[in-house]
């Protein structure tokens, strides 16, 4: 999907998962996107329901969201931001007086060999980045990506988000998830336009610097000279040669003799100025169009396509819960949950809670189905509570905060369970938390413990019931969807 479609998507999941929930966007509103854009849509094609989903919310969400809607309709790139790089790139490298004012070259140590050596680093380090990611075919993101990520995360509430009537709508909540979920997902597309600027920009410096030597050099007499403390001539003079090889062969210049060239050297309070520089700021130059300009422009192209690409090809988390929902939607689907409580029968109370909190990631229309608790101990006899129906979307080991977690018991019993469905841990903690309501601690404590168990199981527990479902409860949620119970090898 391209990055306009994905915009959108993305902030109607900001909304719809927010809590608590904004007054701007309602069960009925998201219904009605739903059958709208099940009406477009084949039920198979997924990301179709999900961008046609979004479009028809953001008939009613844009009224009443202006700060977003006005950010959605803001261009986020333009092609003749490249331009005004290169120019400003261009400008500073001819304002740049890269020799100074002696007007004498000294060739071992002139301030162009810096930008070669700046370049020559940064080729390295995109080479060596590259050839890692080949290698150990890793996905994570690179230097850039990562650089640009903590860049964004300063605008983290994005131009106009932050607005009074945002926080006085009751929206400031789905506004900062959408700018973080988006800094998230756009960083390699905001990484590739970097890098085409950032690219651009330096290829135009170096014709900048080039363009302002002969500049000068049209009304200056520059001379070249050379010194050094340890260094010979025939030693000053292989090192030249070496470093401008590929400018001698191209341009034909022939370098001097080591005659010539030991009648260059300066010394220190000698009045002789250096021979004419003319030859050598032709090489200099040529040297920085072939060691600078070319491969800059090269990398600003590929970047510039890159981001092309990666503009049209937005990827967003379908296998997420929240897309995994619309999925369900589009196919006219019920979510279907199996709960196994062990030890202990939940109340009403914690099946309320259960409910309103898997209703977020799994959907209104979900149906939850309780098996007959399984008794402390009783977990490896046959039919032990861990049989959920054919065509389960997920399983839950539902456990009591009042009792002592335990791998030989508790964790046995949820990794069988995962044996046969997608596996949650989730704890009630309703009676626990009435109980020593009077002593945090012991609740905290409690916690760590059942935290301690869910991640020798590969998972994150999930509270039920001592608060209401909020923002904590829900990122619980999401990455123990993202991450259920391992099966036992």
């Amino acid at each position: 999907m391209n990055e306009a479609a994905a915009r959108e998507v993305v902030l109607v999941q900001a909304f719809e998962t927010a809590a608590p929930t904004p007054p701007s966007w309602s069960d009925e509103d998201r219904l009605w996107a739903t059958r709208l854009a099940r009406a477009d849509t084949g039920a198979d094609d997924v990301q179709s329901f999900v961008v046609r989903r979004a479009r028809h919310a953001m008939q009613r969400l844009g009224p009443r969201e202006p700060a977003a809607a006005a950010w959605l309709a803001r261009r986020l790139w333009r092609w003749r931001w490249i331009a005004w790089a290169a120019l400003a790139g261009a400008a500073l490298g001819v304002l740049a007086d890269s020799i100074g004012g002696s007007q004498r070259i000294n060739l071992l140590a002139p301030p162009l060999w810096a930008v070669l050596l700046w370049n020559v680093v940064v080729y390295v380090v995109l080479l060596g980045h590259g050839l890692a990611r080949l290698l150990t075919r890793k996905t994570q993101p690179g230097a850039l990506v990562k650089l640009t990520e903590r860049v964004l995360r300063v605008g983290r509430s994005l131009p106009g988000l932050g607005s009074v009537s945002a926080s006085a709508s009751g929206s400031a909540k789905a506004l900062q998830g959408f700018a973080s979920r988006w800094l998230r997902i756009s960083a390699p597309l905001s990484a590739a336009r970097a890098a085409t600027l950032l690219h651009a920009a330096a290829a135009a410096l170096a014709l900048g610097l080039i363009g302002g030597l002969y500049l000068r050099g049209l009304v200056l007499d520059y001379r070249a000279a050379w010194e050094s403390t340890f260094l010979s001539a025939p030693n000053a003079q292989a090192i030249l040669a070496s470093l401008l090889a590929p400018a001698v062969a191209i341009s034909g210049i022939a370098l001097p003799d080591a005659a010539a060239f030991e009648a260059m050297r300066s010394v220190h309070g000698s009045a002789q100025n250096g021979a004419p520089a003319a030859p050598w700021i032709h090489l200099l130059a040529l040297t920085l169009a072939l060691a600078v300009v070319l491969p800059r422009a090269v990398l600003a192209l590929w970047s510039a396509a890159r981001a092309h690409w990666l503009a049209r090809h937005v990827v967003l988390p379908l296998e997420g819960p929240y897309f995994q929902q619309l999925a369900r939607a589009a196919r006219g689907d019920v979510a279907r949950v199996f709960v196994a409580p062990y030890a202990s029968t939940p109340d009403a109370a914690a099946g309320v809670a259960l409910r309103v909190l898997l209703a977020r990631a799994l959907g209104d229309a979900l149906q939850i189905e309780f098996a007959p608790t399984t008794a402390f101990g009783a977990e490896d006899e046959p039919g032990a509570g861990m049989n959920p129906p054919p065509g389960s979307t997920l399983a839950i080991a539902l456990f009591d905060l009042a009792a002592t977690p335990e791998a030989e018991n508790q964790g046995r019993f949820a990794r069988r369970l995962a044996a046969h469905a997608p596996t949650l841990v989730l704890i009630d903690e309703v009676a626990f938390a009435e109980r020593f309501r009077a002593d945090p601690d012991r609740l905290m404590q409690r916690r760590e413990a059942w935290r301690a168990l869910a991640a020798a199981l590969g998972t994150t527990p999930v509270f039920v019931g001592g608060e209401p479902a909020g923002d904590a409860g829900a990122r619980s949620l999401t990455l123990a969807l993202r991450s259920p119970v391992h099966v036992a090898s």
